[in-house]
């Protein structure tokens, strides 16, 4: 149990379920920095046994254990970025983030009864794919610093304590990573021209209408798949409209019976594929002026445990 100094310096039990009830905060941040749930759950589980493994009077004397559970998972994610490129240079084909479902559609509907803080990502721009795959650029110092400033609003002097640097050296860090984002982002559509185009696209690819589907892609769309080496997709990012088009029918033509199903992913209008009872697909889209510019499909099993019925 946490333990608090009194005004005469003793100890007394701090409030039960405190620091506990940091895990849903923490898995949205870990989350934000890793694009994979199931990395961000165990970092979380890594910071909760560093403060089990101190001593009462060790936990007494932090006078902010939200703060130093936030500095820890933080420093475990930096370390984590680190190596995630070494370990992505290996990785089969193109690497995406781990999308998400809506709360109310998590693991079949599950999510209210199942009590796990895993569960309440907030779905913000902060998380949308689109978003996530910035990210992915750049440098583990820069995402850290851009996440905890500009997503989760902590100062820089807390930043630097984290990031091993200067308030200075974050603040520019931050600048750094915010020019990255705004060199990519457009000014799209609103959800409900999102959730239009998507339902087009969904009519389209569903009655093989290429033309249509042709029409309603940007004619230097790209999709980048990522199957993990688990499943059979393209190793390598498609471009084009024609070819991106062709590339879809040939798809359903391969499985003419699997079901497409209009989703939110990562709070975003996005579409789901089921093949006998089991999503094996999600895709994700960039959609600016009514056409849609990217296109990100995850089809590595691992990555769809939350889309699970």
């Amino acid at each position: 149990m946490s333990m608090q100094p009194d005004a005469g310096g003793a100890l007394f039990p701090a409030e039960p379920g405190a620091v506990l009830r940091e895990r849903p905060r923490l898995i949205n941040l870990a989350y934000r920095f890793l694009g994979s749930l199931a990395d961000a759950e165990d970092v979380v589980q890594e910071t909760y046994v560093r403060w089990y493994a101190m001593s009462a009077q060790q936990q007494a004397a932090i006078v902010s254990p939200g703060g130093w559970l936030t500095k820890v998972a933080s420093r475990i994610c930096l370390d984590l970025l680190g190596s995630a490129r070494a370990r992505r240079e290996k990785y089969v084909g193109e690497w995406l983030p781990e999308p998400l479902p809506d709360r109310a559609e998590w693991g079949g509907g599950r999510a209210e009864a199942s009590g796990d803080p895993a569960d309440r990502v907030t779905l913000d721009e902060s998380v949308g794919m689109a978003f996530l795959v910035v990210l992915e650029a750049m440098t583990p110092a820069e995402r850290v610093a851009f996440i905890l400033h500009d997503v989760f609003r902590y100062p820089f002097g807390d930043i630097a304590e984290i990031v091993g640097r200067t308030p200075a050296a974050c603040r520019q860090l931050a600048a750094s990573a915010r020019r990255r984002v705004g060199a990519h982002r457009s000014e799209g559509a609103d959800r409900g021209q999102r959730a239009g185009v998507v339902g087009d696209f969904k009519q389209a690819w569903e009655s093989q209408d290429i033309k249509a589907l042709i029409g309603l892609l940007d004619p230097d769309v790209t999709v980048v798949s990522d199957g993990g080496g688990l499943v059979r997709t393209t190793l390598e990012p498609l471009g084009g409209g024609e070819e991106v088009a062709q590339s879809l029918l040939f798809v359903s033509a391969r499985t003419p019976d699997a079901k497409i199903l209009e989703r939110s992913v990562n709070g975003q209008p996005g579409l789901v594929v089921e093949h006998e009872g089991t999503v094996v697909s999600v895709l994700a889209f960039d959609i600016v002026d009514g056409r849609i510019q990217h296109i990100w499909a995850v089809r590595n099993p691992e990555k769809l445990r939350p889309w699970a019925s």
